[in-house]
Parts: C-alpha cells; structure tokens; sequence
C-alpha cells in the first residue's frame, strides 16, 4: 500500500494519527536519527500497520517531514506580511528561517540518510521556500526597502552561513549579526533609504 492520495482528504481520525507520527517522529529524529521506526509508531500510539499505511519507509517519512516543516517556514510570509512593514516582515522571516534551522539540525542528518541511498529519493525541492524567499523580496523591492535585482537564489546563498552555526549554545546572537549583515547588504542602495 502507499501513502494515501493529497487530493483524498483523510478520515478526521486517520488525519489525527498522522500528525501525530509526523510530530512524534520529528522530535525522535531530531534527537537520533537512526531511531528505530517501532519506536516512533509506540510513542505516536498508532500500530504498525497503521504507521506503515502512512509512511511505506523511513525515506517516505523522513521526506514527508522535511516537506511539512518546509512549508510552515513558507507559510509564515504572507502573514508576516499581512501584519507588518516589507523590511521588518522580510527580517522576522529570517529569524524565523534561523530558529528552523538550528532547532531541526538533528533532523538534518536524518535526510542526509533518506536522500543518499543509491537510487532512492533525492532530496526534496525547497519551492515553498523559494516562493515565500520571492514574495518577501518583491514586497520589499516595491516598497523601495532594498536594492532592486536580488535573486531568491541570492538570497539563500548570502544567508547560508546560518547552516555552519552550531546549533547548541548561544546561536541565537551569532545568528542575529549574520541576518543584520545580510539585511544591510540588502538594503543598501535601495531607493527608498
């Protein structure tokens, strides 16, 4: 059996169940990513058969959960948007970029398992992050907040350095210089400053 079709909404219950493997199984492979996956379907409550129904392999689950967690980085643009200035909207978007990736750098090992078996899956497209990346920047080059021209491309590239911190100890600091860096580069030269 594979995973259940996205344009068949699941039965309530069976929603429920899944989220919950998917809640469960992102704070076990973040903390082990060799977890075993018996574990993660005793500790979500679901049987095996159910667990399998959801998530055929460890890559399905593994890619599944990289996927979700893409898309509620994404996701947070439009209301960040919504409710604040381009410039400021843009830089807790950011933050919020960093907080994912220092917070799921266990879970990054895990999808380096998934997507390097010979054959198997590679890794998923980031586009919901590229999508929101484009939408925060031609909201700000609209708005005359930064300099015309950057690239989503650009963008990921010149924040990349957040993927190099070490997540434990004081990240958050080293992190907050990098995004003012890369903030200030972006807005100067724009022709609203």
């Amino acid at each position: 059996m594979g995973q259940p079709r996205r344009d068949t909404p699941l039965r309530s219950d069976a929603q429920r169940n899944r989220e919950r493997i998917l809640a469960v199984a992102l704070a076990e492979l973040t903390r082990c990513p060799d977890v075993p996956l018996s574990t993660i379907a005793r500790k979500a409550g679901v049987g095996q058969g159910t667990f399998y129904r959801n998530f055929p392999s460890r890559e399905a689950l593994v890619l599944e959960i990289y996927r979700h967690e893409m898309q509620q980085v994404a996701d947070r643009a439009a209301g960040l948007l919504a409710d604040r200035e381009p410039d400021r909207a843009l830089r807790e978007w950011m933050d919020h970029l960093a907080r994912f990736a220092m917070t799921k750098a266990g879970l990054a090992d895990a999808i380096r398992q998934a997507t390097s078996t010979p054959g198997g899956p590679g890794r998923p497209a980031n586009t919901p992050v590229l999508e929101a990346t484009e939408l925060l920047l031609r909201s700000n080059e609209e708005a005359g907040t930064i300099r015309a021209g950057v690239t989503p491309e650009d963008f990921l590239l010149a924040i990349a350095g957040l993927w190099q911190i070490e997540p434990r100890g004081d990240w958050q600091t080293r992190a907050g210089r990098l995004l003012d860096l890369v903030m200030d580069g972006l807005r100067a030269g724009a022709p609203g400053r």
